[in-house]
């Protein structure tokens, strides 16, 4: 048995010191209720980084632990089961998984997938058939406001990321017009506009990130899809229309320094953002399980008939 441990968090940039690999036995017996599993995947995430400190600032998040295995959402194959929901060869995810290769997990922290689902692809459901595909979709239609045939134009910041590229497609199906992504890379801008239908993109490294949004959105922006914050964010802002709307899904330029969350706007872009009648609240795909099932099926649906590009 490999895992994974954390064993210091602080303020900054975590380096792999903060890590440390040990090899340890897991007992040959389980108990009633408990499951033994293989981990076949481990998701690694950008919220992560919040439970690397002593407070992770929010009351749905608890912090790593020093000295204890890490976790977070993972997939894995039932190897022996003493769980009435579950037998050997059964596929299992939990958001709660141990970083280890094998593990004893309570039967009812896990839940059964269905590899059909994805044409035998587990990983997808850590990914666009998981909580980023939910926190895209839900984002979009809970907070973006998109409406077929409204001719709205929709950015996305961390485009070329796991939830970035999955929004900007699942905007344009859900009826958005032009569809424009921001990210770090030419490399990545070329991807999104080529294979995942994009209309145009910004490599935020090179030249004026403002001065090329008034270009390529020249009726301004009425759906902003926003995985990073920062300055990257204010120029957004800046030049979305009245009425419009802020998905706010992720702060990744933030997560580093002391910060509440949201993160406040300088007091400029607030001005703005409070003139123009601009939504921008906190997005929590936890607070729409209700609406869990239904969104997963249209997500692995679109993926299979090649609407979703992973």
């Amino acid at each position: 048995l490999f895992h994974f441990k954390i064993i210091l968090g602080k303020i900054g940039v975590p380096v792999a010191e903060n890590f440390r690999l040990e090899q340890s036995t897991i007992s040959d017996t389980i108990q009633e209720g408990q499951v033994c599993v293989r981990t076949l995947y481990l998701s690694v995430d950008p919220y992560m980084r919040y439970r690397m400190n002593e407070d992770a600032g929010s009351d749905y998040l608890q912090p790593w632990q020093l000295s204890e295995v890490a976790d977070g959402g993972g997939v894995g194959v039932v190897e022996e089961s003493k769980h009435n929901n579950f037998a050997k060869g059964d596929f299992v995810t939990s958001f709660n998984w141990p970083w280890q290769t094998v593990a004893i997990l309570d039967g009812g922290l896990l839940q059964k997938l269905v590899p059909q689902l994805v044409d035998g692809r587990l990983s997808f459901f850590l990914g666009a058939a998981g909580i980023t595909g939910l926190s895209a979709l839900l984002g979009i239609k809970e907070k973006g406001h998109v409406r077929a045939g409204a001719n709205q134009t929709m950015v996305v910041s961390g485009a070329g990321g796991a939830c970035g590229s999955l929004a900007g497609q699942i905007g344009r199906l859900e009826g958005c017009t032009r569809v424009v992504g921001i990210a770090g890379t030419d490399e990545k801008c070329s991807i999104l506009v080529s294979e995942m239908g994009f209309d145009a993109a910004i490599n935020y490294k090179k030249g004026n990130v403002a001065e090329q949004l008034r270009e390529l959105c020249p009726g301004g922006v009425d759906v902003y899809f926003d995985n990073v914050g920062g300055d990257i964010s204010d120029a957004v802002i800046s030049q979305m229309n009245q009425n419009s709307h802020v998905v706010l899904c992720g702060q990744i330029s933030q997560y580093n320094k002391e910060m509440s969350y949201p993160p406040p706007l300088p007091l400029e872009v607030e001005k703005i953002r409070k003139e123009r009648n601009i939504t921008r609240e906190r997005f929590l795909v936890l607070n729409y399980m209700d609406k869990k099932e239904a969104s997963i099926l249209q997500l692995c649906q679109w993926i299979k008939e090649g609407k979703l590009k992973v």
